[in-house]
């Protein structure tokens, strides 16, 4: 009998090949499943071929999905696998994302070759960075710094800053812990200080709405304390109407039943901010991001977007 073959897509890059691996493996585990089960399709996006330019200028989140969406409606693939953080608030018409594997840290990394933390940075430092969040979030604490473009993996980071084009740059512990590169982060920066993006450090698994038998096996992977994260987080980006243009960082933590969120949103530089924090039950995620988004709209006027 003809063995199954499930075709999973991914970008190419060394994070998200580790991303798709740790998905099948998972699928290999809960179904009995050998490695001949499964095919990794790489699928190269917009936001991998533009590389020159920021993200911001060239589009939104869409950026890293949209080839990849646009093969698994027309049955190229059975699943994607994607970054959460990279994706936008709205799927297309007959896809469904609603499955997630457990959440990495969420903490963003302080990498330099020079300095271990933003508070050694000398007036002047250039920090690199390509996100508008982490870059309206440093100007707004170190209005004193520079801040210049920088895209790329992480080794391409780590050769510009050797060569000079940067002294430090941010990166997603959850990454560098895929990848087995802690030893790149100089510290791991508390979200006291560094608010991450929504949805960092989380996997989801992208289907076809009609699929039910891919239904059913992701059920089998999907961990329900990032689901219950992620739905109030990608519910308050939602409120905001977020898109790459926006800076907006967002983070739900749980106690028992009961969920806590912290939100904020900037000014592109970094010139001012708002923030807030909401509480309440667990089910109440949804309701509760979107609570917290008219609150902060509240605050800024408006005047941020």
């Amino acid at each position: 009998m003809t063995q199954p073959v499930y075709k999973i897509g991914t970008r190419g890059s060394p994070l998200a090949l580790a991303q798709a691996y740790e998905t099948r493996d998972r699928l290999m585990a809960a179904h009995g499943l050998t490695e001949h089960n499964f095919e990794i399709v790489v699928i190269k996006t917009t936001g991998d071929r533009i590389q020159d330019r920021p993200l911001g200028e060239i589009g939104g989140k869409g950026l890293f999905t949209k080839e990849i969406e646009d093969a698994l409606l027309d049955g190229s693939i059975d699943m994607a696998v994607h970054s959460m953080k990279d994706m936008p608030v709205k799927q297309p018409a007959g896809l469904l994302l609603n499955c997630y594997l457990p959440r990495e840290d969420v903490r963003d990394a302080f990498v330099s070759l020079k300095y271990k933390s933003i508070a050694d940075l000398p007036i002047g430092a250039k920090l690199g960075s390509s996100s508008l969040r982490r870059r309206a979030q440093i100007l707004n604490r170190r209005p004193d710094i520079n801040v210049v473009e920088f895209r790329g993996n992480v080794q391409t980071r780590l050769r510009k800053l050797s060569e000079g084009v940067a002294d430090a740059t941010f990166l997603a512990m959850a990454g560098l812990i895929r990848l087995d590169n802690t030893h790149v982060a100089q510290s791991a920066i508390d979200t006291d200080e560094l608010l991450p993006a929504v949805a960092q450090g989380a996997i989801g698994i992208e289907r076809r709405a009609t699929d039910e038998n891919m239904k059913y096996m992701l059920a089998t992977i999907a961990d329900t304390e990032t689901f219950n994260r992620l739905v109030a987080e990608r519910a308050f980006l939602k409120a905001l109407d977020g898109s790459c243009q926006t800076p907006i960082a967002g983070l739900a933590t749980l106690n028992n039943d009961h969920l806590t969120l912290q939100g904020q949103i900037l000014r592109i530089d970094g010139s001012d901010q708002v923030s807030g924090q909401i509480s309440g039950p667990i089910s109440d995620g949804p309701a509760l991001g979107e609570k917290l988004a008219k609150e902060l709209l509240e605050k800024s006027s408006g005047n941020f977007f």
